[in-house]
């Protein structure tokens, strides 16, 4: 699965499967932009793939400002060629009980793991419709498809993201354009590992395979739906969880 010359936004690219992800898209070859809001682990993101002999930029990006999402559309735009690949991973939750829940902290994870996605989307899709060629790849998680306890509203915020990427891929399919979804089980990242060791244990051992999934796992599911050999396929929903849900 090879992506040579093809530019290739990655949000949340500053670690975890962020991360993951525009290593292996750079290792396939293609040129990628980085985008986070941290800068200094965005920045080690490119200088990890520079190292390895591929293309990286970083680019500022808060998902949930929308001048910042303009300034990045602006930025890359800027260089006279829409984005061959698109990958939405920027994400971010804390597990505690709805009731618990807070109006700012309910606010927060809407806006970073739905309208994120759904405005960096619409800020370069006129340019990608241009070109009646692209690859969209959202990351969801598969709490949105069965639900997560202590994760209601990012269960629900992730199911608004499926939801949207088969709504998005019937529209954008008459103008050449895929629109496919990755919905990840529990994966070694550092927002995993922020969880109480007892919680970690209890997901891990629910996972038929009794482990958890390699970032660099995800990546490549994603990577799939940004290859051509996915060219035939839109509106997709993949979970990679090692079998935790195995739901239709």
């Amino acid at each position: 699965m090879q992506l040579p010359g093809k530019l290739a936004v990655v949000t949340g690219a500053a670690s975890g499967i962020g991360r993951a992800t525009a290593r292996v898209m750079a290792h396939a070859g293609a040129e990628i932009v980085a985008a986070d809001l941290d800068e200094v682990g965005g920045e080690e993101t490119c200088a990890v793939i520079r190292e390895a002999g591929g293309e990286a930029e970083f680019a500022p990006l808060d998902v949930t400002d929308d001048d910042s999402i303009r300034a990045l559309a602006d930025r890359v735009l800027a260089q006279g060629a829409a984005p061959d690949v698109i990958v939405n991973a920027a994400g971010w939750d804390r597990v505690e009980p709805f009731l618990d829940n807070s109006d700012e902290f309910i606010e927060k994870i809407v806006r970073l793991n739905l309208l994120g996605t759904v405005k960096v989307e619409k800020a370069f899709l006129p340019a990608m419709i241009e070109t009646q060629s692209g690859k969209i790849v959202n990351v969801a998680s598969d709490a949105g498809r069965v639900g997560s306890s202590g994760e209601t509203i990012y269960a629900g915020a992730k199911g608004g993201v499926i939801a949207f990427t088969k709504s998005l891929a019937r529209e954008m399919a008459p103008h050449g354009l895929c629109v496919n979804c990755v919905c990840p089980g529990p994966t070694d990242t550092p927002l995993f590992r922020s969880l109480p060791d007892k919680l970690q244990a209890s997901l891990t051992r629910a996972i038929p395979f009794r482990r958890l999934a390699r970032p660099e796992e995800i990546a490549d599911a994603i990577l799939f739906f940004a290859s051509p050999r996915s060219d035939f396929i839109t509106g997709q929903i993949l979970s990679v969880s090692g079998g935790l849900t195995m739901a239709g």
